[in-house]
């Protein structure tokens, strides 16, 4: 668990950083800005808030040698020096730059700051942060003068509304430092840039991304390789889904022999599943892990996605919660129905 409730900023860069490939310039600063408390107080809120209550963690990674991620080396001078941020600072935006060539990357300006006194699970720790901002907002600005009252606009950053954001935390550093992300760009082309051509970054090996990868093999089994290979109506895949949830609701352990046993249940599935699992690392490069501890707040991320409804043509949408028995599918001269049992409506 993160908390920010005494963080403060030691020392801020901020440059800016234009899109490469429409000509657009890349502008470093000669020195740091003169900040009041006020504004650090501010720039620290603007700066953090979208990462409370974030769960899920990263490491900086490169495929031949983690020395070669940009990234590491830069931020790694500024844990062992934080004299040299400003320095360190350039580097960064000049590699930022290189990787913001996609049509669609908003120039905007790029800032790294050094916190001091961040806790992470109940342990002060120092952060580099490395923030951009790509969207401005006009904002109204009402203000007394002489007896009356003027209003005029201006245009700036909503402090609510981080665009791009990283936390790195001077842990971990032989598996590539621990960090949290922010993207409200979305998971189009264009923002991989941030990510994964910029940071390079992979999930780390954590609870969390256990639950999640078993999760997410679940829904794509039931979703995409079940009905290929066996008969199944619609409401059996909900059941599977809603089944493959409960588990993990239910249990604060993950065994791969008891989920499939208890939710796949028939062996020729048992089989298909684990067939399926095996091309999914291989095809996905995702290791998928047969026991580890669940991941509460990972569950109900995933939970979201596990839609337990049947749509019938545009006509109507059955909701699947409980009892798979008080639901039976069918077919007559009138064509397919879906007969529902219950005790009692409301």
């Amino acid at each position: 668990m993160i908390q920010f409730d005494a963080t403060t900023i030691n020392s801020l860069a901020v440059h800016y950083v234009g899109n490469k490939s429409n000509d657009e310039p890349m502008r470093c600063s000669d020195k740091a800005p003169d900040l009041n408390e006020k504004t650090k107080e501010l720039l620290v809120k603007y700066f953090t808030g979208s990462f409370i209550n974030k769960h899920e963690y990263f490491n900086l990674h490169h495929e031949i040698n983690l020395d070669m991620n940009e990234v590491f080396r830069c931020v790694g001078s500024i844990f062992d020096d934080p004299g040299c941020l400003h320095e360190q600072s350039a580097n960064l935006v000049k590699h930022l730059y290189e990787h913001s060539s996609h049509p669609k990357v908003k120039a905007g300006e790029f800032y790294t700051v050094y916190f001091e006194d961040c806790v992470l699970d109940g342990e002060k720790i120092e952060v580099v942060g490395l923030f951009k901002s790509e969207n401005k907002e006009t904002f109204l600005k009402v203000y007394p003068h002489e007896n009356n009252y003027e209003i005029n606009n201006d245009w700036g950053i909503n402090i609510n509304k981080l665009d791009k954001g990283c936390l790195i935390f001077n842990t971990e550093k032989d598996k590539g430092y621990l960090l949290q992300i922010v993207d409200q760009s979305g998971k189009g082309a264009e923002a991989l840039y941030w990510t994964d051509d910029f940071l390079q970054i992979r999930p780390r090996k954590d609870e969390y991304h256990c639950t999640e990868n078993v999760l997410t093999l679940c829904k794509n089994f039931v979703k995409n390789e079940l009905p290929q290979k066996f008969e199944i109506s619609k409401a059996d895949q909900v059941e599977f889904l809603n089944k493959s949830v409960k588990f993990f609701k239910e249990n604060d352990n993950f065994n791969m022999n008891e989920f499939a046993d208890e939710v796949m249940v028939q062996p020729e599935i048992i089989s298909s599943f684990n067939e399926y699992k095996s091309a999914y690392q291989r095809d996905y490069d995702v290791e998928i892990a047969d026991d580890f501890e669940i991941s509460e707040s990972a569950v109900k991320k995933q939970a979201r996605s596990f839609k337990s409804v049947i749509k019938l043509d545009k006509n109507f949408h059955i909701y699947i919660h409980g009892n798979r028995n008080m639901i039976e599918h069918g077919e007559d001269n009138k064509g397919k129905f879906y007969k529902v049992y219950y005790k009692e409506e409301s």
